[in-house]
């Protein structure tokens, strides 16, 4: 049976707030939601300028990404390390370096490796200077991008998240930017579960601590700096729900690993997602006002579902708003 779909239908849930009972945290920015149904599930600051620091990597990734999926770049391709790029961000800085020797030229595979796991500023700027042949052209690139891709509170100075008063994100942007990958780019977000990378015959590990404590963790990318305190964008896949978190502000490294398996663990175990209705299902028959038929079925037009926490769903009701009756002739 076809059913003629009338579009604009709001679909009214009486839930109790996602809000109440919602977990505690020493996190100062926090933004936790479904990947499926963008459901916030815990917030705090989340919309708030902050300092991002090698999350902000995530930025530089993408740049990377899309001209790989565009093929306007190849992994296989390679690219020279500037004297810049080691004073900056090689062994010599003291900050995260992928330790790259100065004049040599690497792969781009490699270089990816060496952000996402061992956060090399090194590798970055490489990155940044030979897309855009600086690092400041790099920085401008990635704010076009970024407005473009409907991030609101970003800003960059540099394609490393080192301290810069223009160099800033929320977690809600950190978070839609971390769901854009995961879509997006499943043949390079592999590389984010990966523990160890060898380079220069240097091995280093992955920073991510839910790597290590989930076995459902599969990325992404953690920060650190002074200013920004300790922070991680985090997602897991557990029996093909997905959550992605952002947190920020916290005073150690040991308190980004306890406090990010906590709330993944919260999210997974209070909320689940329920399905509705399929595309094309008949919702309910509405009234007709001056039409051959006194009512029309309704459908939607694609997919409806929910997040919610589990113990709601036996005390959820649906209802559709619309106007009613409905004028003749509906197309």
């Amino acid at each position: 049976m076809n059913f003629k779909k009338i579009l604009l239908i709001s679909f009214v849930l009486c839930l109790i707030s996602i809000k109440a009972n919602a977990i505690e945290t020493t996190a100062k920015h926090v933004y936790l939601f479904d990947y499926d149904t963008d459901t916030v599930l815990l917030g705090k600051e989340y919309d708030m300028e902050m300092a991002p620091a090698s999350m902000s990597k995530l930025m530089t990734l993408y740049m990377v990404f899309e001209r790989l999926k565009d093929g306007r770049l190849s992994l296989d391709d390679e690219f020279t390390v500037s004297e810049n790029a080691w004073k900056k961000g090689g062994s010599v800085s003291g900050s995260s370096t992928m330790f790259l020797p100065p004049k040599s030229k690497v792969k781009i595979s490699d270089l990816l490796r060496g952000v996402i796991i061992q956060s090399g500023n090194d590798a970055c700027i490489t990155i940044a200077e030979n897309i855009s042949g600086s690092e400041g052209d790099f920085a401008e690139e990635m704010e076009r991008k970024a407005a473009s891709l409907g991030l609101e509170n970003s800003r960059f100075a540099n394609a490393t998240g080192w301290p810069d008063e223009n160099q800033k994100m929320s977690a809600k942007d950190l978070g839609k930017l971390a769901k854009i990958i995961v879509r997006e780019f499943p043949e390079y977000y592999s590389i984010f579960s990966e523990k160890t990378f060898t380079y220069n015959e240097i091995t280093q590990g992955n920073r991510n601590p839910l790597l290590y404590r989930l076995s459902y963790a599969d990325g992404l990318k953690t920060g650190h700096t002074k200013e920004s305190g300790y922070g991680l964008v985090g997602s897991a896949k557990k029996n093909d729900r997905r959550l992605i978190m952002v947190i920020n502000g916290l005073n150690s490294s040991k308190d980004r690993a306890t406090e990010s398996e906590k709330i993944m663990r919260w999210g997974f175990r209070e909320f689940d997602n329920y399905h509705l209705f399929s595309a094309g299902e008949k919702v309910f028959d509405a009234n007709i006002w001056l039409g051959k038929k006194e009512k029309i079925a309704v459908a939607v037009d694609s997919d409806v579902m929910v997040t919610m926490k589990k113990n709601q769903k036996r005390n959820t009701k649906i209802k559709a708003i619309y106007n009613s009756p409905i004028a003749a002739p509906i197309n």
